[in-house]
């Protein structure tokens, strides 16, 4: 069933957006602490969960916005909503560093494995990037390859974590002493322990199925908001579009932060990232004018090019590994956010034509 929320005042809009909100903070804070009751009772690790349960369940408002947009034809819509999340995820791990961790995010998070995700994340963005310079080369029934290339590479990136995870391959020397979690939290999860592993799965999806609802909601109603503020399609889809679905990614990293699962914060920021780029793949077969690469535009290109640079700073301090801070936020965050606002504001040029 579908509703043109445009036909409504602002006013209504952004009440239902903030009720829409409220039901993804509720459902996606419990997400996290499911995700992280599985990786200890299965073993599976936090790095492999992080990127596919928790990043996966948090991604999915992405997928019915991808949809959406490619179905109508818009596909600078979708591939902005799609780029211009990664960004603007990346700012929300930047901000939660800021207000929850005292400390720099990237000090107390010393697992190799974060480095691969940042690195196979970096990698997919490259690949976008060379589809839309080189073309097409083959296409079946609107499908192009390099879409393919794209979604098959993600594929065979979860299985790169997993294995990477569990063979240890390295690990870092001093390992910091990290904040203990918050006590209502810790009850939470000790409580979870006491629950089959089947009904934690379940509960798992069943708060998975309102952030997909409430995450649809909310994609819908910045569509509306930003028919309403007459702004262009390109902007909306990096800034307001990818605001709304960013938000069920951002409420399941607070969690984690507040477990005091560091790694799995991370790990769900870059493994719903590289999720979210594999989304090409079905913007290509929802996508009926040809190739969603050929279509995409310059402030598409833009932002995946900034995403791969916010990428890289986390990356450095995910090596270095300093405590540094600046105003409580560590140095890469501080860089991260500076570049992320600064990266607006050339969308903007760009999209309103200021910059040819």
């Amino acid at each position: 069933m579908m509703f043109n929320f445009a036909n409504y005042p602002v006013w209504i809009n952004l009440v239902i957006f903030a009720l829409a909100g409220g039901v993804v903070c509720f459902s996606g804070a419990r997400l996290s602490i499911y995700a992280d009751t599985i990786a200890d009772r299965t073993g599976w690790g936090r790095a492999f969960i992080g990127a596919l349960l928790l990043g996966g369940a948090a991604s999915l408002p992405e997928i019915g916005t991808t949809t959406t947009a490619s179905a109508i034809g818009n596909a600078p819509l979708a591939a902005n909503n799609l780029l211009g999340e990664i960004g603007m995820q990346m700012a929300i791990l930047a901000l939660i560093d800021l207000v929850m961790v005292k400390g720099a995010l990237t000090f107390f998070a010393p697992q190799p494995v974060l480095m691969l995700g940042g690195v196979i994340l970096v990698t997919l963005l490259g690949l976008v990037l060379a589809a839309n310079a080189v073309g097409e080369l083959v296409s079946l029934f609107g499908i192009g390859l390099w879409s393919v290339i794209v979604f098959g590479a993600y594929l065979i990136s979860l299985y790169t974590i997993q294995r990477y995870e569990r063979q240890d391959y390295w690990r870092a020397v001093t390992l910091p002493h990290q904040p203990a979690a918050e006590s209502t939290q810790q009850r939470r999860q000790e409580q979870l322990h006491q629950l089959s592993l089947k009904k934690i799965f379940l509960y798992f999806a069943v708060n998975s199925f309102f952030v997909l609802i409430a995450g649809w909601i909310l994609a819908q109603i910045g569509d509306a908001l930003g028919e309403q503020t007459a702004m262009g399609s390109s902007f909306i889809g990096a800034t307001l579009l990818a605001l709304a679905t960013s938000l069920p990614e951002a409420i399941t990293t607070i969690s984690a932060v507040r477990l005091g699962a560091f790694d799995l914060a991370i790990s769900n920021i870059f493994g719903s990232n590289a999720l979210t780029v594999s989304l090409f793949f079905i913007a290509d077969i929802f996508y009926r004018e040809g190739t969603i690469f050929a279509a995409m535009d310059r402030p598409s290109m833009f932002m995946g090019a900034l995403a791969i640079v916010l990428t890289c700073v986390f990356l450095w301090g995910l090596l270095e590994r300093d405590n540094q801070t600046i105003y409580r936020m560590g140095v890469d965050s501080t860089i991260v956010i500076s570049i992320y606002f600064g990266g607006l504001l050339l969308l903007y040029s760009i999209n309103n034509g200021v910059l040819t």
